[in-house]
């Protein structure tokens, strides 16, 4: 037993600490979300084993929650998070991940993680062995990985993703996260290596590799289904995101989901990239731009009552396009849309109007900075209703 109190050490998109009871709390909001959503019959034989790539936070957590809590699947998690040691806390991830296995084991639900580097051939097999002892046929594979480096799994080569644009420099609005303030951003373009070390780690590849381990494993059911998921954005994010390395890379994930959904499609099933919603993440939150720009979409998206977080669009992934009979409903480059309400012609034409006015002066009108900065601390357990933290917590958690 080792009681702290856990302050918040939040340095830009950065934290260094994480508490474990707003971290829980956070976890128990989101059940109810996927419990409400998923309604009654939800459960049965249709959605049995669901297997989540990178389900310790934001969109993988909330689709292994949804199928454990909302579809009574048995889950499988596969993430890479850091227990607490001695005086130090653990991760996010892994305070999100214990409160949900600790209430899955009081519910008798089945959910069970794998803790390790999901781009490396020895947890793909570690997966498939434990899939076979149990003899389980996998429904549904969520592949929601989001790591900024990996780890070549057949050399010594390390490959690091980057966000630059392609082509030309980049010059724009962003804001300064630790002063609060409306500032112009320059990147350099990314060279031809960056470009593809960017692909390497964030298209499709892995997520190839998945599938082909998994089929070879003789552990995907007949009719099964997988996604993976992507962003587009508005205009103003396009030169630095969806034109940009990181653009590049989804590119190429799109072009892995059409390979995999010829593979699939003999069995009934299938593959999709999901466009989902700007979310706060601290991935997204590194990306110049993005913070201010979702600041104001936030605010446009609150004041007309269509905002969601990453458990209310899975919640709706899962109702409206994976849940047992459900036909995915698909653009006209076969991608399932789920950041429909974001791109509304009423909602982007305001953004874009705040966005030409915004200045330092007029942040706190133009935008929700305020709840973006209470987002991205509720990420690590901080700013959560109900918790008292001048109070000592127990650090040390266990997966049950």
């Amino acid at each position: 037993m080792s009681e702290e109190v856990v302050r918040p050490r939040i340095r830009g998109f950065i934290s260094l600490t994480a508490h474990p009871d707003g971290c829980a709390a956070n976890v128990r909001k989101q059940v109810e979300v996927a419990r409400a959503m998923a309604g009654e019959g939800a459960g049965g034989d249709g959605l049995r084993h669901v297997l989540v790539v990178g389900s310790s936070t934001g969109y993988g957590l909330a689709s292994a929650l949804c199928a454990t809590f909302g579809y009574g699947a048995e889950t499988l998690g596969v993430c890479l998070e850091r227990p607490s040691e001695d005086d130090k806390v653990a991760s996010a991830g892994w305070y999100n991940l214990a409160e949900a296995h600790r209430l899955a084991a009081d519910e008798g639900r089945a959910l069970h993680t794998i803790n390790g580097d999901a781009f490396s051939h020895e947890v793909k097999q570690q997966v498939v062995d434990l899939l076979r002892a149990r003899g389980a046929q996998l429904d549904l594979v969520v592949y929601s990985l989001a790591s900024p480096v990996r780890q070549d799994p057949d050399s010594e080569t390390t490959w690091r993703s980057v966000l630059k644009p392609i082509g030309e420099a980049y010059t724009g609005k962003s804001i300064d996260l630790r002063r609060g303030q409306v500032v112009d951003a320059h990147i350099d373009p990314a060279d031809a290596d960056e470009i593809a070390s960017t692909v390497r780690v964030m298209g499709g590849e892995d997520w190839r590799l998945w599938i082909k381990a998994l089929r070879d494993g003789g552990v995907l059911a007949e009719g099964a289904r997988t996604v993976a998921f992507s962003y587009i954005g508005p205009e103003v994010s396009h030169a630095i995101y969806r034109h940009g390395t990181i653009g590049r890379a989804k590119e190429d994930l799109e072009a892995s989901a059409a390979g995999l959904r010829a593979e699939l499609s003999a069995g009934g099933g299938g593959a999709w990239v999901s466009i989902n919603k700007a979310v706060v993440t601290q991935a997204s939150a590194a990306i110049p731009g993005v913070p201010l720009y979702m600041s104001m979409l936030f605010d446009v998206m609150k004041a007309e009552g269509t905002h969601e977080g990453p458990i209310e669009q899975i919640a709706r992934l899962y109702r409206d396009h994976l849940a047992p009979g459900v036909a995915p409903s698909t653009d006209e480059e076969g991608r399932i849309r789920l950041d429909d309400l974001e791109m509304r012609d009423e909602v982007q034409s305001e953004v874009s109007r705040r966005w030409a006015e915004v200045t330092t002066e007029s942040l706190d009108d133009l935008t929700d900075f305020a709840g973006y900065q209470r987002y991205f601390e509720q990420l690590f357990g901080f700013s959560v209703d109900g918790i008292d933290y001048d109070a000592p917590t127990e650090i040390h958690r266990t997966l049950a």
